[in-house]
């Protein structure tokens, strides 16, 4: 099939799940074409597996100091060009869309009627899931921001629903050699010096610290380190705790290796609202609404959890795409579910 298939560039997270899934359906011989937006590709890092791609500006939010800046964001958007985007698109070869919570290929595949497919946490809150904050404005916008004929909506836990385990990496394995010193960082909403300042006065662990805006250095106890899969792949493999928002990849990461994870949700934001309710009522990690030394310090000596391990989903998902048969949702969801294993031990 030739595939169109679009990625929310605001969140590294729709980065790592996309990958995956497009490295899949590439080796079945798909031809696949791939379109971001939010963010310019130069600031997303290694994009090699996502060729041939481009970019449209799309939609996004506007944050500071962990906080959803709305007037900002109202003031940004830019509904005429995306408008713009969809009309001069050429659909015309495509079978299939695909789009990972991104709007321009959403409203493309509508447009011109092609079947679409969509990918991503966001498509589990159309299920009875966790939901903080009951708000019907920003729910709305969660259901209508990148609509598809066929969501399939991931989450860390089933909640009862048709949803699918989340999407990992593939060979994700927790290191042989672990150091339960050392502590992941991933803050991308937070201010970062506020966030250093707070790592700095802890001195009994090592924190390592990503950024697109860092370069490596060491000083001290902090350990700053530019966005590399590869190397945040390997820090996590091998860390005893990972620190960041509530957004959904990096702590299905966590929950897969059985690490201690820490969430800071972002203030104002519905859907990490609902994961930090989410991970409260799992049981599985630590929220806090503000990072402060004596939480930080509380949450180092917690113990570890156990180990989700969850499937490829990915490739599942991939030979359901191939397969055709998209209205069997359900029967996609028990499969993925029946190949979890919970609650062995993490490393």
């Amino acid at each position: 099939m030739k595939i169109l298939f679009g990625v929310q560039g605001t969140g590294n997270g729709h980065i790592t799940r996309s990958r995956e899934v497009v490295r899949h359906l590439k080796a079945k011989g798909h031809d696949l074409r791939v379109i971001f937006s939010g963010r310019r590709p130069a600031l997303l890092g290694e994009l090699n597996d996502f060729e041939p791609y481009e970019y449209r500006q799309g939609l996004t939010f506007s944050t500071r100091r962990g906080r959803i800046q709305y007037l900002k964001t109202a003031t940004r958007l830019n509904l005429p060009r995306l408008y713009r985007d969809v009309c001069a698109f050429d659909a015309s070869r495509f079978d299939l869309v695909i789009t990972d919570f991104e709007p321009v290929t959403s409203r493309i595949a509508r447009r011109h009627g092609i079947p679409s497919i969509g990918i991503g946490h966001q498509y589990a809150f159309s299920y009875k899931i966790p939901i903080a904050g009951e708000n019907p404005a920003t729910r709305w916008m969660l259901l209508h921001f990148a609509p598809a004929r066929y969501p399939l909506g991931l989450h860390w836990h089933h909640f009862d629903q048709p949803l699918l385990p989340p999407i990992v990496p593939r060979n994700l394995h927790r290191s042989d050699s672990p150091k339960f010193d050392k502590i992941l960082v991933y803050l991308p909403f937070e201010y970062l010096p506020d966030v250093t300042r707070l790592l700095g006065t802890i001195a009994s662990h090592q924190f390592y610290i990503y950024a697109p805006v860092l370069q490596n250095r060491d000083i001290g106890n902090l350990h700053f380190r530019p966005i590399s899969r590869r190397a945040f792949l390997k820090d996590l493999t091998e860390c005893g705790g990972v620190i960041s928002n509530a957004g959904f990849e990096l702590p299905g990461e966590a929950f897969h290796l059985g690490i201690r994870l820490l969430v800071k949700p972002l203030s104002g934001q519905l859907e990490q609202a609902s994961n930090a309710l989410a991970i409260k009522i799992l049981g599985w990690g630590s929220v806090a609404e503000h990072l402060d030394k004596n939480r930080i310090e509380k949450w180092l000596t917690s113990p570890l959890p156990a180990a989700a391990q969850y499937p490829d989903t990915a490739k599942l998902m991939a030979d359901w795409i191939d397969d055709g048969n998209w209205e069997d949702i359900a029967g996609l969801c028990r499969q993925a579910w029946g190949m979890t294993r919970f609650g062995e031990a993490g490393g």
